[in-house]
């Protein structure tokens, strides 16, 4: 009896989420008819986001938002990722006993800042260190960017590292007792082995900077100007969001459920390409 109830309860909670993301489609695309029959494919080469005087006027184009969007978040992850691996490697082979608690539970504790104390931060702190370094007004692209790699790499740094920690200590000790050294053994021993958990955690990690809104919002200027340089300002999907859609109406209020079903579709292919893609790789190496 309480097999089948487990099974069931794991059957409903399984196809509920599914049936949750399809829920979340229809609606965008429910709501972005207008804006789709209206502008169609050409919505993605549009510079202008400009409301008219009424609510069927006005001319509205996702090119920019869509540019900082992908741009933000190539930047984050450029930086998080070099950095979360190394924080996982430390803790995982490297740092004293002592050492990995505290260690652990700082950096754990950084996904439990709120998004908008990021925000702040970035705009009073570091955005004047990227204006001296770099040039630009602080606010912008790079600036966004980085303080996102901040946020998402207590993400990837616990999932890796907790990958890592699977790592039978058999395969370490034989490593060793061949004479490979530390470097060769975390290369060649742990990495692969852990490949499936740094992929999952890179894969957490891409999907939390797509959609972050607040504090991206504090730092990458919010205009709608395509980005010359790393350092201008522009703006991005869920920022354009957040500022505008509490006074949208008519078809600027399509485009943004427009928007908002783009930057699902583009977080469900990349997410889903990848996690196929490593899937495959998993199971032709465990094949051979």
């Amino acid at each position: 009896m309480g097999g089948r109830l487990f099974k069931g309860f794991s059957f409903f909670s399984a196809t509920l989420s599914f049936f949750i993301l399809i829920g979340i489609f229809a609606v965008l695309f429910t709501y972005a008819q207008e804006a789709l029959h209206e502008y169609g494919i050409d919505f993605f080469t549009g510079e202008v986001w400009s409301a008219g005087e009424d609510e069927e006027s006005g001319i509205f184009g996702g090119l920019i938002p869509i540019v900082g969007t992908l741009l933000s978040t190539l930047i984050a992850m450029i930086v998080a990722t070099p950095l979360a691996m190394g924080i996982a490697i430390f803790l995982s082979e490297i740092s004293h006993d002592k050492l990995q608690a505290p260690v652990s539970i700082a950096i754990e504790l950084l996904a439990a800042i709120p998004s908008i104390i990021y925000g702040m931060w970035g705009l009073f702190y570091f955005a004047p260190i990227v204006q001296e370094l770099f040039g630009g007004n602080g606010v912008g692209l790079l600036t966004a960017g980085i303080v996102l790699a901040i946020m998402i790499i207590p993400f990837m740094a616990a999932i890796t590292r907790d990958a890592m920690n699977t790592t039978p200590s058999v395969l370490k000790e034989s490593a060793y007792a061949m004479g490979a050294t530390k470097y060769e053994v975390i290369k060649d021993v742990i990495m692969p082995y852990a490949k499936n958990g740094i992929m999952g955690s890179i894969i957490l990690a891409l999907g939390r900077a797509l959609g972050e809104t607040m504090a991206v919002a504090f730092l990458i200027g919010s205009i709608m100007t395509m980005p010359n340089k790393i350092t201008d300002a522009t703006t991005s999907i869920p920022v354009l969001l957040a500022n505008n859609f509490s006074e949208a109406q008519g078809l600027e209020m399509s485009s943004m459920y427009y928007l908002a079903l783009i930057l699902f579709a583009v977080s469900f292919t990349i997410i889903s390409l990848a996690k196929f893609y490593f899937l495959n790789k998993s199971k032709v190496g465990a094949s051979k």
